[in-house]
């Protein structure tokens, strides 16, 4: 492997390890569903989208409560002794993408046939760091004024 490509491995192998991703694969629900309740918690804390979640009535609410749950334990997994209270974590990017189609034969009158297309759906959540961020941009403003 060349160096430029060793390089920008090793840069998104370090990015990756403050990246916070859960995934929810093959979901038995329309994607159209599913982002009604997406869209609801995009760019909330987690810890109000959990309560947002819990009191939701929609079905696809608690799959999508569960996938939270399992992102805010990956993020704990990868910083340990830190309280999430303190760190402010909050949805950065979640995606309702269309998963695979199962497609059934409804019948119809006179001999015709119907197509159903029972929809499933792919969930992608990211949390991000709001304390992290800030100190990010911190250093990046700090780069730029010691380089003028």
């Amino acid at each position: 492997m060349g160096s430029r490509k060793h390089n920008s491995a090793e840069k998104r192998k370090e990015e990756r390890k403050t990246q916070y991703i859960a995934r929810l694969r093959n979901v038995p629900t329309s994607p159209r569903k599913m982002r009604l309740v997406a869209d609801l918690v995009r760019g909330m804390d987690a810890e109000r989208a959990l309560h947002v979640l819990e009191h939701t009535q929609k079905e696809a609410a608690g799959r999508v409560f569960k996938l939270l749950r399992s992102a805010i334990a990956n993020w704990e997994v990868k910083n340990e002794g830190s309280r999430i209270e303190d760190n402010q974590l909050y949805i950065k990017q979640i995606s309702v993408d269309s998963g695979r189609m199962l497609k059934r034969i409804q019948p119809a009158p006179q001999g015709r046939a119907h197509r159903i297309r029972k929809r499933s759906n792919h969930v992608t959540l990211v949390l991000g760091n709001r304390v992290e961020e800030m100190k990010a941009a911190e250093n990046v403003v700090a780069e730029t004024t010691n380089k003028e």
